[in-house]
């Protein structure tokens, strides 16, 4: 019995784990450009460096891979986390954005750190740079909402 579950399971999944590694996801490998956002939005430099720590890798045209991102499957989950959170925010493409678009995704900047969605715990694992303290929530979330004055002026 044990010879059949090592030849009919185990060799099938060590062969399909040799070859997924043969296929990688494009890597996100673009500009990071966060210049442009922060000058836009006159964030002061702690805002600077939390953005950069703990948001940029997916939220920027460039992530910085770790060694572990070129084992498959965990290319793959990287890849999709990056590609999602792109699309949420991308702060290599803020300036593309509109006014009431940078209002309403400051808004959920504020509604993700509330509900301590972001960063993600999966990527808090292997990043602790990117765990935030109380005080640099308050501080994200106060400077959040004085930009989003801000843009909610220029709307009017």
């Amino acid at each position: 019995m044990r010879k059949q579950f090592t030849k009919y399971i185990i060799a099938p999944l060590v062969i399909l784990m040799v070859t997924i590694q043969f296929f990688r996801p494009d890597k996100n490998e673009g500009d990071m450009k966060l210049a442009p956002f922060l000058a836009d939005t006159n964030a002061p430099t702690e805002v600077g460096e939390i953005i950069k720590n703990a948001c940029a890798d997916c939220h920027s045209n460039r992530t910085k891979y770790p060694w572990y991102s070129n084992i498959a499957p965990i290319s793959f989950k990287m890849a999709a986390h990056v590609i999602e959170g792109k699309e949420e925010l991308n702060f290599s493409e803020w300036q593309s954005y509109s006014i009431k678009k940078k209002d309403h995704k400051l808004e959920e900047i504020i509604e993700e750190l509330d509900e301590k969605e972001m960063p993600l715990k999966s990527y808090l694992l292997m990043h602790n740079e990117a765990r935030l303290t109380n005080k640099q929530v308050e501080m994200m979330k106060n400077w959040a909402s004085t930009k989003r004055k801000a843009y909610q002026q220029r709307l009017k």
